[in-house]
């Protein structure tokens, strides 16, 4: 019989090729893709209190209604607490602009002194910085940076209802893609795709619920101003992963210089992310995100720089349940193992121990091994 393996090279350049054409049709299609996908994020999401309603005899466009709306609603109220704590953030801003003026004089003698560099000179680069930004700015591209993201709130909602009245036809499409004797395998890679995307969604939303109680009392010990809208934003950050803390980090650094810029709270305030960071990272990922999205560090970061690159900070934020949903794929597929293990946080030592056991557990006379279904 003859071999038609297809040889090494072969496979990796489809798999290349394919690759290449998914991410350029990402950045390409971004306006479109990205509301898309946290639609169906939201959807997944709301999966289960839909089904809860209906369950209850609600009809069923009603029940999506009323998910949607609940959603829109918590939504809502986190954006009018950051818009109140905004709010008194202006109040304060005449203080702060003396803050500036005073840190601008002392950084252009610092900048005199240490380079020298004039006056004159410097407020030269200024007015051409600035000229330079105002025509940025005033490009025809600057409509749609601003037209984008409202663009998106109302895709969103609107994809959402969809996505879910219309699940089960959207199902029995993606089965009937693949012949009658995947069937079963295709159902289980969907079910398994749900699970991860609810286990991870639900406990990213508790993670930032509890990484923002934490920064906004560290801060409120410190005493410093506006504690709960950088303690929130910061949990939002924190939603982008690894690249989010450092953000949060800084932001929150830089509006505590401007109204406290004494060192000892502003070590205090590094300090206090670190210490929430470390609690999230080592405590808060690991028992509430749950173990189910195990993807390795690596992997991660690059995937968000990725994303960051293709799709922007939508693209950073959808970067983890993709790779995740893309691991369950590979582990599934005859030919894509490679790539599974590729994403996986699983070493090789690891892979081993766990073939030993195993083993073990199904050696005839094992009580585990006896137990087993």
């Amino acid at each position: 019989m003859e071999n038609t393996a297809q040889p090494f090279y072969q496979k990796a350049s489809l798999t290349l090729l394919a690759i290449g054409i998914i991410m350029v049709a990402i950045y390409l299609g971004q306006d479109i893709i990205v509301p898309l996908a946290l639609a169906g994020l939201l959807a997944v999401l709301l999966r289960p209190l839909e089904s809860w309603l209906t369950g209850l005899g609600i009809p069923k466009v009603i029940s999506i209604t009323l998910a949607l709306t609940i959603a829109i609603l918590v939504v809502s109220a986190v954006t009018v607490l950051i818009s109140m704590q905004l709010a008194e953030f202006s109040d304060e801003w005449p203080k702060l602009k003396r803050n500036i003026d005073h840190f601008y004089r002392d950084a252009r003698r610092w900048i005199r002194r240490e380079y020298s560099v004039s006056y004159r000179q410097q407020a030269e680069y200024l007015k051409n910085a600035q000229s330079k930004t105002l025509e940025t700015f005033q490009g025809p591209e600057t409509l749609g940076v601003v037209t984008g993201p409202l663009t998106s709130l109302i895709l969103i909602p609107i994809y959402t209802f969809l996505l879910l009245y219309y699940r089960a036809m959207l199902i029995h499409f993606t089965v009937v893609l693949f012949a009658e004797e995947h069937k079963q395998r295709v159902l289980d890679v969907l079910g398994q795709i749900k699970s991860i995307i609810q286990s991870y969604m639900v406990g990213l939303l508790l993670e930032t619920t509890a990484v923002a109680v934490l920064n906004s009392a560290g801060l409120l010990v410190l005493n410093v101003q506006y504690a709960i809208l950088l303690g929130v934003m910061a949990a939002i950050l924190n939603l982008v992963p690894y690249i989010g803390g450092l953000v949060a980090t800084a932001l929150a650094v830089m509006v505590t210089f401007i109204s406290h810029p004494e060192i000892d709270v502003l070590l205090g305030v590094v300090g206090i992310f670190v210490v929430v960071q470390v609690i999230d990272n080592n405590f808060l990922v690991p028992f509430i995100v749950g173990s189910k999205v195990r993807i390795n560090a690596l992997v991660s970061i690059v995937g968000v720089l990725v994303g960051g690159a293709l799709a922007g900070l939508s693209g950073m934020f959808l970067s983890i349940p993709a790779i995740a949903m893309m691991k369950v794929i590979f582990d599934r597929v005859e030919g894509l193992e490679p790539w599974g293990i590729l994403l996986g946080d699983q070493t090789p030592e690891q892979a081993n121990n766990n073939l030993f056991r195993f083993v073990n557990l199904k050696k005839p006379g094992s009580e585990e091994g006896d137990n087993q279904p």
